[in-house]
This record gives structure tokens, C-alpha cells and sequence, in this order.
């Protein structure tokens, strides 16, 4: 088995003058593998997306599906033949067309007396064989998203293209055809590549996540690691909330913040920029007013509660359970409880 499904090396793409939409982007998929492109609208996702799919051309670098180059210089394999499935945002299933005959329609591999039956057996793979006859008008939301799965994997790609699957669904919908969805990749032994602009979404669909920013990639690694171990302010506050901060560093793990001696996660030195989730900031009532944080919001979430903490003119964000409960202008004090993360040191500045 090949190492990886997908090989992009150094792919930028313009649709204006020395304004590249994608920039010197590289990355890889490994077989069975989900992997997300993350970011806000216009960040290039999509452009990388359709230029993996063979819907545009690049200007530069190249793409490998299966170790065969279908993107690089000259050579520009066309869509059709790259042998990959594609789930779009609006499903784009034939409207005349039962779930079953959409399934079967792009089996041109397989005699036409077999094709229906062999759609039936991919559509009880995404639980639909009972709506095999109905039209898509006739099947809500998440049914027509599992008939557009259905007709993605049906031809057998080692790689499926999903662009915004699940944006027209209501919340409860989206996350059980989430997980659905999910479950269906895995079982078929497919990769994958979502397009999205959900960090949720991202955090709990994909296995791999690449952060993209003006056209650019920002960072690479599982959920926990663009989550937890961000390498840029950008990544840091996209991914969900932050408590940014500064502070000087003398080459070691420990630096002085206005929270007391704090850990960091690397060497450090000069003027830094430190990142700390909400969950990872512990809070207390102060046994003395001098020098301490008050609350000046509060949010129950059910299983936590956020607080909202200002210090020496400073917001800051404090995720907690239950048990510990503060009212507006309780006067508290906080203490990171895991190391907080370097996002960029400038050692010219002591």
C-alpha cells in the first residue's frame, strides 16, 4: 500500500496578478485517513480543494494521487480520471432521479443489468436501502447528504472530496450525519478531505487537521495538537477561545507573568507572546483584595461555567465546573494549571 493517497508539493494558484488565493501549500494524506483544511472564508480551501479535484489548473508545484502525478507543469489529468468521489455543499443529486438510480449513475465500470444492485448494497452501507425509490425532494437534509456519500464511495475512490458537507443542516442533524458520515469512511477504508470552516466540525470529524490563512497553511497536526499546542496567534484564537498574554523570557521554561512564576512550554527568551486555553486557567476566591482579578461576567453552560475575569485593565477567560461558583464582582485570583504555550518570542526585545 502506498504511504499516502494525496502528495501536494508547493501548489499556489492566482486568479489575479501576484495575488495567490493559494500559496505554496504542501501536504499529504495517509491511507484511511480524514484530514481537514480549516479556515475562514476566502483562506484558499476551497481553491486547494477543486485544484485536487482537477478543477483547476495551478501555476505551480504538483499533486500525486497514489504516487501518479495528476497536477504539475504541463500535465493536467482531468477530473473524471483521477479516481476520486466527490460530496458537495448543496449534494448536487440528479432531482429527477431516485436515491438509487443517483447511486448507480456513475457506475460506468459495472454491466447496467448489476449496476442497481450493487447501488442498493452501497446505499445499506449509509443505512438508506429503505428511501432506495424516493426522490431527493422526498428525503430530508441528512437522507440526501448519506445519498450524495453514497454516490461518492460507490465507484470505490481511495480518496472522497467533501466541500462543506454538512453547513445546510440544522445543529442536531449536523452532528449525528457527522458522526454517521464518519463511521461510513472508516468502515469502507476511504480517506478523505473535508473543507470546512467549522473548528468544531474540524476538532471531532477529522484525524488531521491543516489550519489555513491567506492562502497559506499555518499548521498541521491532529485535533489535540492544533488545539492544544498552537503554533501561531492566528491558530490559537481560531480554534476556539484564548487568554493571550506577555512576558519576558531568559532562555528557560519558567517565565514571571502577572499570574506569579508560570511554566512554558519550550525555551524561550526575549519578549514573548504566550497562549492559555479557558480550561486550563484555574480560579479562586482571593483571600485579599490587593492585586487580584474581578468578575465581571458569568455564562452557565450546563456542564461549566465561563467566567469572565478582568485583571490590571486585562480580560480574561476562565472555563470551570459547577462546583465552583462566583458572582459578578467576587474578587478572585488565577493560576494557570498546565504549561502555557509560546506563540512567538522576539529575542531582540529583553
Amino acid at each position: 500500500m502506498s504511504a499516502t493517497i494525496v502528495e501536494i508539493k508547493n501548489i499556489s494558484k492566482s486568479f489575479t496578478k501576484n495575488n495567490p488565493v493559494v500559496n505554496d501549500v504542501s501536504f499529504d494524506v495517509k491511507p484511511d485517513e480524514i484530514f481537514a483544511l480549516l479556515g475562514p472564508s476566502g483562506c484558499g480551501k476551497t481553491t486547494t480543494l477543486r485544484l485536487i479535484a482537477g478543477f483547476e489548473y495551478a501555476d505551480s508545484g504538483s499533486i500525486a494521487i497514489q504516487n501518479k502525478i495528476v497536477e504539475q507543469d504541463k500535465i493536467h489529468v482531468l477530473p473524471q480520471e483521477r479516481g476520486i468521489g466527490f460530496v458537495f455543499q448543496d449534494y448536487a443529486l440528479f432531482p429527477h432521479m431516485s436515491a438509487i438510480q443517483n447511486v448507480a449513475f456513475g457506475l460506468k465500470d459495472i454491466p447496467k443489468n448489476k449496476r442497481e444492485v450493487y447501488a442498493e448494497e452501497v446505499l445499506c452501507r449509509t443505512g438508506m436501502e429503505k428511501y432506495k425509490d424516493r426522490t431527493p425532494d422526498e428525503l430530508s437534509g441528512g437522507q440526501q447528504q448519506r445519498v450524495a456519500l453514497a454516490r461518492a464511495i460507490a465507484p470505490k475512490p481511495k480518496l472522497v472530496l467533501m466541500d462543506e458537507p454538512f453547513s445546510g443542516l440544522d445543529a442536531m442533524l449536523r452532528d449525528t450525519t457527522r458522526k454517521e458520515v464518519r463511521t461510513i469512511l472508516k468502515k469502507s477504508g476511504m480517506s478523505a478531505i473535508l473543507v470546512t470552516h467549522d473548528q468544531e466540525e474540524a476538532l471531532s470529524f477529522a484525524d488531521r487537521i491543516a489550519v489555513m490563512n491567506n492562502g497559506k497553511i499555518e499548521q498541521i497536526g491532529t485535533p489535540e495538537e492544533v488545539y492544544y499546542q498552537p503554533k501561531t496567534q492566528f491558530v490559537a484564537q481560531f480554534l476556539g477561545r484564548t487568554n493571550l498574554f506577555r512576558a519576558y523570557a531568559d532562555g528557560g521554561k519558567e517565565v514571571d507573568t502577572q499570574f506569579g512564576e508560570v511554566h512554558i512550554n519550550k525555551n524561550a527568551e526575549g519578549l514573548i507572546l504566550c497562549s492559555i486555553r479557558p480550561e486550563h486557567l484555574g480560579i479562586a476566591k482571593a483571600e485579599f483584595e490587593e492585586d487580584c482579578g474581578t468578575i465581571i461576567g458569568r455564562e452557565f453552560r450546563g456542564h461549566d461555567i465561563t467566567y469572565y475575569v478582568l485583571f490590571r485593565g486585562d480580560r480574561y477567560i476562565v472555563h470551570t465546573d459547577n462546583r465552583n461558583i462566583f458572582e459578578l464582582d467576587d474578587k478572585v485570583i488565577m493560576k494557570p494549571l498546565e504549561k502555557a504555550i509560546v506563540l512567538e518570542q522576539n529575542k531582540a526585545i529583553q
